[in-house]
């Protein structure tokens, strides 16, 4: 089963929480000092909200799956549809172990595409090789020098920094 996933970013997060509980009539699923996750099941939706990005608003969209087959499919999908793609490979990121990959749509909104492996008990983990930098690129700053290794599958133009897939991947995360 896939579960569509938004993440939001905002600025007060304890009357974010009241606002969506109430709205989604569920208590969050997941709960830190910086973030709350929905595991909505009616319609089914990962959403969170954190205080951690940009400006607040839509942060990011994306797909969640439950298996690396589905993950792949969708990898696949995108491929075939001449779509830009950052892939982070087995990264952590919001609370989460995942296999994750980003693409950004013709208006530059990021889409996050991941299957979650496990829980984590912090926000992220940086990863121990020191060739990965833009496979942390979900949870790192977008520092020049990680948006300047992003390989595209096609070629197309990088989108910028302040929308899209570059700027987003440093910037957003599930």
């Amino acid at each position: 089963m896939k579960r569509f996933h938004v993440h939001v970013h905002v600025e007060n997060l304890e009357q974010n929480i009241a606002f969506y509980s109430a709205m989604f009539n569920q208590s969050p699923a997941r709960l830190e000092a910086d973030y709350a996750k929905w595991m909505l099941t009616d319609p089914p939706v990962n959403f969170a909200i954190s205080t951690r990005g940009d400006a607040p608003g839509v942060d990011h969209l994306g797909i969640q799956v439950e298996s690396a087959e589905e993950l792949a499919a969708l990898k696949d999908n995108a491929t075939k549809a001449d779509m830009a793609l950052l892939d982070d490979g087995e990264t952590t990121c919001c609370y989460s172990r995942s296999d994750k990959y980003w693409v950004t749509d013709p208006q530059g909104i990021a889409w996050e595409q991941f299957h979650t492996l496990d829980s984590i008990p912090v926000f992220s983990e940086k990863k121990l090789e020191s060739n990965q930098a833009v496979a942390q690129a979900c949870c790192a700053s977008a520092a020049p020098e990680n948006i300047a290794k992003v390989q595209f599958v096609k070629s197309r133009p990088a989108p910028s920094t302040a929308s899209g897939l570059a700027g987003s991947a440093g910037k957003a995360c599930c």
